[in-house]
């Protein structure tokens, strides 16, 4: 859940009727309901004062654009390492500090804000608000000290640079980068235990390494004496339990005596495989059972704002407390100023289904998850070749051509025209038959285009969502432009434009992901992974704060200690990178110089070859050999926590939101819109929208309308269709949610708020079939 770890809903502090008019009293109620139906919505666990003031700032720090300055000023703090010594880009040390300061002052800003939104007590009990306001003091202290002693010529640390992605993490927007981070923490302890135990197996090894082939006499491929000293075999095994190190340093073992390989060989299915697969169950076990419990609080959080909502709006009708049809529609309309007419008069229809005039508290619950399902509302128009000349477009002749382009086999024909293109893309380009068969493919898809736009409506064909469209578009337009470019250029003179046929081919063969598409099975795995997308955003934003915090310890430690020459200098500091240290490692032959930490893209660079983990050994030894021996724990700190912790979550929560999304069906409320939509009859299934095709003939039936109010929807329902979005706008935490949710009876309430948010993974509470056997 977002925000501060306390709940949104605040006990109300309910103005006095007999101060306020009956009406004013009225929106403010309304506002306040609104609130709560929106923070549900979005699943944000803020704080907030139920005053009529404290409500409208709290609009105003959720609006959209106060999140997009925040997030600017976000950005631009972590890329003033670009222009900071060592720099990428220099830029004076006044205008980047002027800078600096300007983004402290934006986030002091959006932190006073958060104060007046939220009452003291909890406030100032929330460590995020304590650690943003310690950062800033911080930073201020540093810029001043730094600035002081450049101002005579002493050079110092930048150390506050390493905190920039504290704001990243705990400002409220940032509740999934949180939500991560406190998985991994709460992770730490199991695998604490599992690590200690891995590194007392790799000291006994090494232990058992000095005694057998200490006293051999045997040397490195370089020379060097082998396994004599147990610092130095302890890295080496540690190296090999990621192999990239093997077979290298066992050779000189196996090469003296064949009965050492059954000793390298127990260290590697011990440590590397029993070991590092302890690791990723521990992490996934204990991942899993964390995650669960945040998706409890999500769901009975959510619960929990939606009944403040019902309560604030409800009346008495009958035995029973509903909220009535017209506060309702304020409501949503509240929520969502830009839904249109159509989409509220469905969502009202789902909501009050026998049309009573109110809404009950079971259907009031579902709102949020109404308003979170994307209903895409099109307007249905005739093909302007069909009002210009209707006689010719309603032709024996056109019919028939619309009616080929409609059919399957025309989508097949153009799958198999593609692979035949894709089989010509792969023979020899410099064959002329190969090169004007080229020409064939390309008539051929821009005949394509001029088919279904002579089939198809234009704007519906090329509407918001119909992104193959666009898609086949661009590429037929990008690649008939390069094509006719390099084409020119070739006949004007022998200057081949290698570069402008390459981006050709490129085009060209990006249209095969259209077959992929196409293909069933293959189109559930695709959208699968698209559905877990914008998810693994947040496992981005994780990866660019760990990066960013090692990538400014790294250019503190080791700038300028590596330098990058061009590969025609044969200088002899070329051959050893600028450092003399470096002479004879495998380091320099390796000609690794540009991996340094001379500037931050540069070190990010490193970051990404130490997480691939090959040759890491090689980085941290070249660095340890221009510094200290020490600078080696530098880089097994960054493996410990990348790629044993970080990387193993990662393929953690990859496995449980690829099983989440790859089985799970629709939501019951998902279903309850499309079963609306239907028996409404304007509803547009997903298989009628195949390559832009859009309903033919289809006209908004009677059914779920009655009365004179009914033949005035019926009227603005005309012409009028809905269907359900594609299901990328589901996340893997909103499906987790939906399972939960679907667990507790429509007249659990849940339990108190401190109860909620005083969860803990070893609570007892009722099992969730589906959700345990989500995996």
């Amino acid at each position: 859940m977002p925000g501060a770890g306390r709940a949104a809903g605040v006990r109300r502090l309910r103005p006095q009727p007999s101060e306020e008019p009956p009406a004013l009293e009225e929106d403010q109620d309304l506002l306040l309901a609104a609130a709560y139906v929106s923070d549900a919505q979005y699943n944000r666990n803020v704080p907030f004062e139920t005053s009529p003031r404290a409500i409208r700032l709290y609009y105003f720090y959720n609006h959209w654009t106060m999140q997009v300055a925040i997030y600017f000023f976000i950005c631009v703090d972590l890329s003033l390492a670009l222009f900071e010594e060592p720099a990428l880009f220099p830029l004076p040390f006044l205008a980047t500090s002027i800078a600096e300061v300007l983004c402290l002052i934006a986030f002091f800003g959006r932190l006073v804000h958060f104060a007046k939104v939220t009452p003291q007590m909890v406030f100032w009990k929330d460590t995020k608000n304590i650690c943003i306001m310690v950062t800033i003091a911080l930073t201020l202290i540093d810029l001043i000290i730094y600035g002081s002693l450049e101002a005579v010529n002493i050079h110092s640390v930048r150390w506050s640079r390493a905190l920039r992605p504290v704001f990243l993490i705990n400002f409220p927007e940032s509740r999934q980068i949180r939500r991560t981070f406190r998985s991994i923490r709460n992770t730490l302890p199991d695998i604490l235990y599992v690590f200690l135990l891995f590194m007392f197996s790799v000291l006994i090894f090494s232990l058992m390494a000095l005694k057998l082939l200490g006293d051999r006499g045997l040397r490195t491929v370089e020379g060097l004496p082998y396994f004599t000293n147990i610092l130095e075999i302890a890295f080496e095994l540690y190296v090999l339990v990621t192999t990239a190190n093997s077979p290298d340093v066992m050779m000189p073992a196996y090469n003296f005596n064949w009965w050492y390989s059954l000793y390298f060989i127990t260290y590697i299915i011990i440590n590397t495989y029993i070991f590092m697969s302890v690791f990723l169950a521990v992490v996934y076990n204990n991942y899993r059972k964390h995650l669960k419990n945040e998706i409890r609080k999500l769901a009975y959080l959510k619960r929990h704002k939606m009944m403040e909502a019902f309560n604030i709006l409800k009346v008495k009708v009958g035995s029973e407390f509903v909220v009535m049809e017209a506060r309702w529609r304020r409501l949503a309309r509240t929520v969502m100023p830009h839904i249109s007419s159509p989409h509220l008069e469905l969502l009202l229809r789902i909501s009050d289904e026998g049309q009573k005039g109110y809404v009950d508290k079971m259907n009031f619950l579902r709102l949020a998850d109404l308003l979170n399902i994307q209903v895409v509302t099109m307007n249905i128009k005739r093909h302007p070749l069909e009002e210009w000349m209707p006689w010719v477009y309603q032709s024996s002749a056109s019919l028939l051509i619309q009616r080929m382009v409609r059919h399957r086999i025309f989508v097949w024909v153009y799958d198999i025209i593609i692979l035949i293109n894709a089989i010509f893309i792969a023979l020899d380009e410099k064959n002329p038959f190969i090169s004007y068969a080229e020409w064939l493919f390309l008539s051929l898809y821009i005949i394509e285009i001029l088919l279904k736009l002579y089939t198809y409506e234009p704007r519906a064909y090329f509407g918001k969502k119909q992104f193959w469209n666009w898609f086949d578009m661009l590429i037929i337009v990008a690649a008939l432009v390069a094509t006719v470019a390099n084409t020119t250029i070739q006949s004007a003179s022998k200057y081949n434009s290698q570069q402008v046929l390459d981006i050709v081919l490129i085009l060209r063969i990006l249209r095969l992901l259209r077959v992929i598409v196409s293909i069933q099975r293959f189109r559930l795995i695709v959208t699968t992974l698209i559905n877990i997308g914008p998810t693994i955003l947040t496992f981005g934003g994780l990866i660019l704060v760990v990066y960013y915090v090692f990538a400014i310890i790294g250019m503190e430690a080791f700038h300028g200690k590596v330098r990058f020459f061009d590969p025609n200098f044969t200088t002899p500091d070329a051959l050893v990178c600028g450092n003399p240290a470096l002479k004879d490692s495998a380091f320099a032959r390796d000609r690794y110089c540009k991996n340094n930490f001379n500037d931050l893209a540069s070190s990010f660079i490193v970051l990404m070859e130490l997480t691939v983990v090959n040759q890491w050994h090689i980085l941290a030894d070249g660095f340890a050999l221009v510094t200290h021996q020490a600078a080696k724990l530098y880089f097994i700190s960054f493996h410990v926590v990348v790629v044993i912790l970080i990387v193993n979550i990662f393929i953690a929560f990859i496995l449980e939101a690829f099983f989440m999304a790859y089985s799970l069906e629709k939501s019951e409320v998902e279903t309850a819109i499309e079963r609306k939509i239907q028996e409404l009859g304007v509803g547009i299934q997903e298989e009628e929208m195949h390559d832009g095709k859009l309903v033919d003939n289809m006209d908004a039936k009677d059914s779920g309308f009655s009365g004179d109010d009914g033949d005035k929807q019926r009227k603005a329902l005309k012409g009028l269709y809905f269907r359900i979005a594609s299901k990328k706008y589901r996340t893997v935490d909103a499906l987790l949610q939906q399972m939960f949710e679907s667990e507790i009876a429509p007249e659990d309430e849940g339990p108190p708020l401190d109860e909620i948010l005083n969860f803990s993974p070893s609570d007892i509470y009722p099992k969730v079939p589906n959700f345990e056997n989500s995996a």
